[in-house]
């Protein structure tokens, strides 16, 4: 794997960038090192795997303050600027961890603290199962699990319980047939007025959200990408997540249209060692809508 490197600026946070490849395609990463002066790629970072419809960006109401450990903040293979190049024929979720971990190895990392968004949720829920030795903790918020895989496999019976998750598939599927147009379609849409309506169901208070986080989560959706990951998710064997041996935090919001409740009652019948949490005035985005709630969970579960 090649690594190349450059450093950027992010707000308050210095981050370095990475671009790795991987059997999915080149994935960029940014890492924003630690407090504690170790040298890059030692100690136990904390690894930020964003959703279906995200980027690294989703995070980045995260980053204020000197991190105490690394923290790697992953484009994952057909998201943000890890879209060319990316094999999504060779999508599915083993694929995806192979290339997360794969990338944690180059940059010199042994064992993580993982933390996910939604479909990120899921995928770090797998990783912990898979690489359990190497996994210390996994934070999943809004985790899209149960319920969303079953939609789905069977959009049209899950109608009734999912109608955003199946209005969104539908959609997502229809721009990724139009090739290069439907990515350009709804990027354009993202960076009208019309957005913050269509993204209002995701958020408890969508007054409240600053019209560029709007506008951030428009110009990273990828139908073809979102496409595939529902497709992978759809056939996923939930029973491997008996294997987790580490410490889970999950969370969903109180307004959340992704991830009911029921979904994080289901996952405490199979994953040890959970803490399950719903956080008050908060729809799907809680790393937007509610971020310093998040990092209070976050600094609890790795205490």
């Amino acid at each position: 794997m090649s690594v190349q490197q450059e450093t950027a600026r992010t707000g308050a946070a210095t981050l370095r960038r990475h671009i790795v490849a991987t059997e999915l395609g080149p994935c960029t990463v940014r890492v924003q090192q630690g407090a504690g002066g170790l040298p890059p790629g030692s100690g136990t970072p904390d690894v930020y795997l964003h959703g279906a419809a995200g980027s690294w960006t989703t995070f980045q109401a995260l980053l204020s303050g000197a991190p105490a450990h690394d923290r790697v903040l992953i484009d994952l293979p057909g998201w943000g600027d890890s879209t060319a190049d990316a094999r999504l024929d060779q999508f599915n979720i083993e694929a995806m961890a192979r290339s997360v971990t794969g990338v944690l190895d180059v940059l010199g990392y042994r064992r993580w603290n993982l933390v996910g968004h939604s479909m990120g949720g899921f995928l770090a829920l797998h990783i912990a199962a898979a690489w359990p030795e190497r996994t210390a903790s996994v934070a999943a918020i809004s985790a899209t699990t149960f319920g969303v895989a079953e939609a789905a496999r069977r959009p049209l019976r899950s109608l009734s319980r999912f109608p955003l998750f199946v209005g969104m598939l539908l959609l997502m599927r229809s721009m990724a047939a139009l090739g290069p147009a439907g990515p350009a379609l709804v990027r354009a849409t993202g960076a009208t007025p019309v957005m913050g309506p269509l993204m209002s169901p995701f958020f408890a208070a969508p007054a409240a959200i600053s019209a560029g986080a709007i506008r951030g989560l428009g110009q990273d959706a990828r139908p073809a990408s979102f496409s595939a990951a529902a497709q992978a998710a759809a056939h996923y064997d939930f029973g491997r997540w008996r294997g987790i041996r580490c410490p889970v935090l999950a969370t969903r919001g109180d307004s959340d249209v992704f991830t009911p409740a029921s979904d994080l009652v289901r996952l405490a019948g199979i994953v040890p060692h959970v803490q399950l949490v719903t956080i008050p005035r908060c729809g799907h985005f809680a790393n937007i809508e509610q971020p310093e709630y998040v990092q209070r969970l976050l600094d609890e579960l790795r205490s």
